[in-house]
């Protein structure tokens, strides 16, 4: 059986934490290895922007992965591209590190190419979202709007967070019958399903025990 190393990595401390992001991440390379017939052997993990030119630098666990994959002669996997970097000159970097790189989310057949160019189409948009905000927070101020008022943002992030707590508490409710009429223990639960294609909250990913877990947690 081939063998892989994967990296997962989330850019902020409240997504490390939370451990969604990376969960979700080392879901979908379990699914991907498994239908290519690969065998992952090692997984790094990481909680750090992918930005700027000393990223490497600032990512030890990506380092560590590289170090990992040269020795076992094998390739790192991630789930999509992004988790890398959106940076074209960062993954042309990588690209001369002598070490393969699958990504889940593109397929086992992208190559080098491929990558480079999926790398400069996220770069660009990112320039073009970044832009769109610069030229918004400029005509928002051009109409006398006070931006960075810390009271609007702190009761702006207190309103979110109780709309979500609502959102999540109704999911809960609406899928916890589901959960209750499924026999067996949180894994079995979580395992039935995804084979009945019930989403999850955030409607990508798939079941664990632990979502389960959080779902009866939340309804109860």
């Amino acid at each position: 059986m081939k063998t892989a190393i994967s990296y997962v990595r989330v850019s902020s401390q409240q997504q490390g934490r939370s451990g969604l992001g990376l969960e979700a991440q080392r879901e979908a390379i379990a699914r991907f290895a498994q239908a290519e017939g690969i065998e992952i052997v090692s997984t790094f993990a990481e909680v750090e922007t992918g930005k700027g030119a000393d990223a490497l630098d600032r990512r030890p666990q990506l380092a560590a992965a590289l170090a990992a994959a040269r020795k076992a002669k094998c390739p790192v996997i991630v789930s999509k591209l992004d988790r890398l970097s959106r940076d074209v000159h960062f993954i042309s970097g990588l690209m001369a590190q002598r070490v393969a790189f699958i990504v889940a989310e593109l397929g086992a057949d992208a190559d080098p190419f491929m990558l480079h160019l999926y790398a400069a189409l996220a770069e660009k948009e990112r320039s073009l979202i970044s832009e769109r905000t610069r030229v918004a927070l400029a005509a928002k101020k051009a109409q006398g709007v006070q931006l960075g008022n810390r009271k609007n943002l702190a009761d702006a992030q207190a309103k979110g967070a109780a709309i979500n707590a609502e959102k999540a508490s109704a999911f809960a409710a609406k899928v916890l019958p589901i959960i209750d009429g499924i026999p067996g223990s949180l894994n079995t639960k979580a395992k039935e399903l995804n084979l009945r294609g019930i989403p999850t909250a955030t409607g990508n990913g798939a079941w664990t025990a632990k979502t389960v877990q959080r779902i009866m947690q939340r309804a109860a």
